[in-house]
């Protein structure tokens, strides 16, 4: 295997702004793969006007149960409104409840058969790495082989440093740091599930030390500090917004991500660190 390198957009369908940045994204052959949302407000959009124009993008389930409106009647999970009010931590406590994990499965079922049911899907994954907590990752690799979906998500991030000074003195990043700690222990004990199920995952994942910092040094560090052969995955959350107007004066970090997928420097980058990229169709085929 050579190393391969996939850059995927979380939240497909999540609103107009995603979407815009997904078409872009895979028109400019850096993006491509996304994961799409079964309840975002724009996923008719992404179904009936985004993926018909992207013929080579890989489409995925990003499975959500942190935020937005469920799909099922799931108390454990929403309030009366039926809006998803689970923190990580309550998540990961209320996955030893048998009681939240058939509900969690049904709202699961859904979102997944939505999907399905409109276009087709070779990987899975979660908002906020939900599906990472280990009982919960034990349901999705489960899905994932009923559904026939043959990839799902870990999230082993390999810590690096990029230049940058501000990316690091800030109060987004030791959180940061926290996240890949506790994922990176979750990949360990989900691996072996992977491995039961004869499911497909990344070896590496770049985007959890610099979540809400993404730009195109992050990706460019992330893998320079790869060395071997893998799958490594990259998750970014692009937004391409109609004119400069709707940003404030400080471009948020979803405007940054977007000019990621526009950076035909940085895919220079992918060939000379040695990586093909790639889509998680092509790498399902070796």
């Amino acid at each position: 295997m050579k190393k391969k390198f996939i850059l995927n957009a979380d939240d497909f369908g999540m609103s107009e702004y995603y979407n815009k940045a997904v078409l872009e994204g895979a028109r400019a052959k850096i993006l491509t793969s996304a994961s799409l949302c079964a309840n975002g407000e724009n996923f008719e959009q992404a179904i009936n006007e985004i993926i018909p124009q992207c013929p080579d993008l890989s489409v995925g389930v990003h499975l959500n149960i942190i935020e937005g409106k469920s799909l099922t009647e799931c108390p454990m999970l929403t309030n009366e409104e039926g809006n998803f009010n689970n923190g990580y931590i309550a998540l990961i406590l209320k996955s030893f409840n048998k009681e939240f994990m058939k509900q969690v499965e049904a709202e699961f079922r859904a979102q997944i058969e939505k999907i399905t049911d409109c276009t087709k899907v070779d990987h899975i994954d979660s908002h906020v790495h939900t599906h990472a907590i280990p009982n919960i990752f034990r349901l999705t690799a489960k899905l994932a082989d009923e559904y026939k979906i043959p990839y799902i998500r870990t999230q082993y991030e390999k810590p690096y440093i990029t230049p940058s000074i501000k990316k690091h003195f800030n109060t987004k990043y030791p959180p940061n740091i926290l996240k890949i700690i506790l994922l990176n222990t979750f990949t360990i004990l989900n691996r072996p599930v992977v491995k039961k199920y004869g499911l497909k995952t990344n070896d590496y994942l770049i985007g959890v030390g610099y979540t809400g910092m993404m730009d195109s040094k992050t990706i460019e560090y992330g893998l320079k500090n790869i060395h071997k052969d893998c799958i490594a995955e990259a998750l970014i959350h692009p937004c391409k917004y109609d004119n400069t107007d709707t940003l404030t004066s400080t471009p948020d970090s979803h405007h940054f991500e977007y000019l990621i997928t526009q950076d035909n420097a940085l895919r220079d980058k992918f060939t000379e660190f040695g990586f093909d990229l790639v889509n998680h169709s092509s790498v399902l085929e070796e």
